[in-house]
């Protein structure tokens, strides 16, 4: 069961519904997923655009958590402000915060992201930081109150996969809350070392709807990260310098 705040669920997947290439693939490419929570940016609510159309209009949301994300965010004040957006729009309490710090590379500004997470917090938000792979902003979040970290596998979108297994193991050792993989997934390989590694889910986006076939990568992608999750609680053998026989060889007629 993965906790976050207040709300648990069942599915370690969470799955944003951005950049599908139609809205059937992506109603169906959530449907075979079976994500319990689905993230968005608030800068695409229909509420900033009228005559735009509702990217949601194929989703029965009252099925999903919804995890609206301050994507677009250059500074704390922004975060805020688009925080309070979602949340006067009835979607939900939780919020993933994303305070962009480098418009090439796309990482978070540790500074901001720290200064929104902290105001949030007091304004009663669940707040979900996304953040790099850095441990000890890692612990400081955690510290102040997030109720979930986030640290990318690396950039945005990239589909380079997990690039510093090792900052990413340290922050899930240390962490006492869920730790959710986000940014830069791009296979079902990365997604089930993530799991393999501690992390308690894993965030996708590009990944699924930007794949040739989004479905069939949204089915994949489930069963990589149930797949990673049990290779982890079944504990993996150590790995050794030289072959070990699979037989034992006590008995053995000559």
């Amino acid at each position: 069961m993965l906790n976050i705040g207040k709300h648990s669920f069942h599915s370690r997947l969470l799955l944003g519904t951005g950049k599908y290439p139609n809205f059937d693939i992506q109603q169906c490419a959530v449907e075979e997923s079976e994500t319990e929570i689905l993230t968005f940016a608030v800068r695409r609510m229909n509420i900033f655009e009228q005559s735009q159309p509702n990217f949601l209009e194929k989703l029965d949301i009252k099925k999903y958590s919804l995890l609206p994300n301050t994507a677009g965010a250059k500074t704390a004040q922004d975060a805020v402000r688009l925080a309070k957006l979602a949340k006067a729009s009835g979607l939900c309490d939780m919020i993933k915060v994303e305070v962009i710090g480098c418009d090439k590379t796309l990482l978070p500004d540790p500074i901001e992201t720290f200064k929104a997470t902290e105001e949030l917090l007091k304004e009663g938000f669940i707040v979900l930081p996304y953040t790099s792979d850095d441990v000890v902003l890692a612990r400081k979040l955690e510290e102040l109150g997030a109720h979930a970290i986030m640290p990318g596998a690396s950039p945005i979108g990239s589909g380079q996969g997990i690039i510093n297994p090792i900052n990413l193991s340290f922050i899930i050792e240390q962490a006492k809350v869920p730790v959710i993989v986000d940014a830069g997934v791009g296979s079902p390989a990365d997604a089930a070392f993530a799991m393999e590694l501690g992390a308690d889910a894993v965030l996708l986006n590009t990944a699924v709807s930007s794949a040739k076939d989004p479905v069939k990568m949204a089915i994949a992608m489930k069963l990589a990260i149930q797949a990673g999750r049990l290779g982890f609680e079944a504990g993996r053998i150590s790995k050794k310098r030289y072959a070990t026989a699979s037989s034992p060889m006590e008995g053995l007629s000559v």
